[in-house]
């Protein structure tokens, strides 16, 4: 790791201090060491970090849903054709109407020919 110089001239290797310390007490109140182990009272290993580091992988490993699934795709079910709806019957005064646009039209058709001509 890199060595840093202190203010008064000396070097320091981070690396080297913390792996020479790392069984000593942490400053805190989480009961741990440096390394992250759990500690009791006395300083001695309750839970290794290695094991803790596990645990918490296979938590995450063992979970299903932290697992990627392909979800297989369902085939479309067919849709049944639509059922003929019967039109409502027609007042007097709508077919009346109906028959002036079949009439309109055979009028349009007449004069469509006779400008072809």
């Amino acid at each position: 790791m890199k060595q840093y110089r202190t203010a008064q001239g000396k070097t320091l290797d981070m690396a080297a201090l913390a792996a020479k310390n790392e069984r000593v007490r942490a400053v805190g109140n989480m009961k741990a060491n440096a390394r992250g182990d759990t500690i009791d009272a006395s300083g001695k290993v309750i839970v290794p970090v290695t094991q803790k580091v596990g645990d918490k992988y296979q938590a995450s490993v063992g979970n299903r849903s932290a697992q990627p699934v392909k979800q297989k795709q369902k085939p479309a079910e067919p849709t049944p054709p639509p059922t003929p709806v019967s039109a409502p019957a027609l007042t007097k005064e709508e077919l009346e109407l109906d028959s002036f646009t079949i009439d309109d039209l055979e009028v349009e058709k007449i004069k469509a020919k006779d400008t072809k001509k």
